[in-house]
């Protein structure tokens, strides 16, 4: 009984962690909507979230002992130092998250980012990029990334010919998740050597601030965009970087109880059900719940279901 307890409430934060996804879509996509500055939105919520990363390494031994081994594996070339980099493109996904959710509305990024998360795993798989060699695609695993694909074509299928909703748009939200799936990949192998995942997180923060500091300097070099100053308020539109550290902080705790596929149906879900809330009760302007949108979600989640299989070597 006590058993059966401890994974009810497992599953139940697996699907918490998911909602704080969908959550700080929100809070990041409003950031930028009240700065009027994607570019400056992202740095400021990925910097938030290395500068609390940085004051938990300051007082854990376990993210120091985790930084010697991974730097040992490194000098050993048990892992490319390419494969070190993946934290930019967890900063590629939140400039892409700031420049177009405040645009199309968390419910659809959400369905577009898991769409090109569910596309991204097969070939990851195919090639083996998370180690233990390459794997075979089951005709399931390719029937449920094209359930997504068809999910995302339903969700906005009432959207098109307006100003906001472009082919465009929907693909930046689609190459976020193609991101996101890479870049998990990586963390997975980098883990793997660190024995830490606040040493990776840590790693992915330092690497994602560089970049977006990097991105932002071109465009202000190029006037492409200019230094805004922050709002004064609500003061939830800072937290997106704490967000991102406490779900790492509930993925560590939770993937190694629950397993991937597991924890994954759960998050899935969640963000789902809470991008859908967010979009209900906290609508991005200019975007409404639609049947289209609700079918989408549904189809998306199957697809996640159905994808749940395991490949073959």
């Amino acid at each position: 009984m006590k058993n059966s307890t401890n994974k009810i409430r497992l599953d139940a934060l697996a699907a918490v962690s998911g909602v704080m996804i969908a959550l700080q879509g929100k809070v990041n996509g409003e950031l930028s909507a009240r700065l009027d500055n994607p570019a400056e939105a992202a740095l400021i919520s990925f910097s938030s979230g290395l500068i609390v990363i940085l004051l938990i390494t300051l007082v854990s031994s376990q993210v120091k002992r985790g930084l010697r081994r991974l730097g040992s594996a490194i000098r050993e070339r048990k892992i490319s130092r390419w494969k070190i980099l993946a934290g930019a493109l967890g900063g590629g996904f939140v400039a892409i998250q700031t420049s177009v959710l405040p645009l199309i509305g968390v419910a659809i990024y959400s369905v577009a980012s898991i769409a090109g998360q569910t596309v991204t795993s097969l070939f990851i798989d195919r090639i083996g990029l998370t180690g233990g060699g390459p794997k075979l695609i089951s005709p399931q695993r390719m029937g449920a990334a094209a359930m997504t694909i068809l999910a995302v074509l339903i969700s906005v299928a009432d959207k098109f010919g307006g100003t906001q909703f472009t082919l465009l748009t929907i693909f930046l939200a689609i190459t976020a998740g193609i991101l996101v799936g890479v870049q998990r990949a990586l963390n997975g192998e980098i883990n793997e050597h660190s024995g830490n995942s606040y040493t990776t997180s840590l790693l992915n923060f330092i690497m994602g601030t560089s970049f977006l500091t990097l991105y932002f300097a071109a465009l202000l070099a190029l006037g492409r965009a200019e230094l805004t100053p922050l709002p004064s308020g609500p003061w939830w539109i800072y937290t997106g970087g704490v967000i991102g550290v406490v779900y790492i902080a509930f993925t560590a705790l939770i993937v190694q109880h629950l397993g991937v596929l597991t924890f994954t149906l759960f998050s899935v879900g969640g963000q789902l059900f809470g991008s859908l809330l967010l979009d209900l009760y906290a609508p991005t302007k200019g975007v409404t719940v639609s049947g289209y949108l609700l079918a989408g979600i549904v189809m998306t989640y199957i697809g996640v279901i159905i994808g749940g299989g395991k490949s073959k070597r």
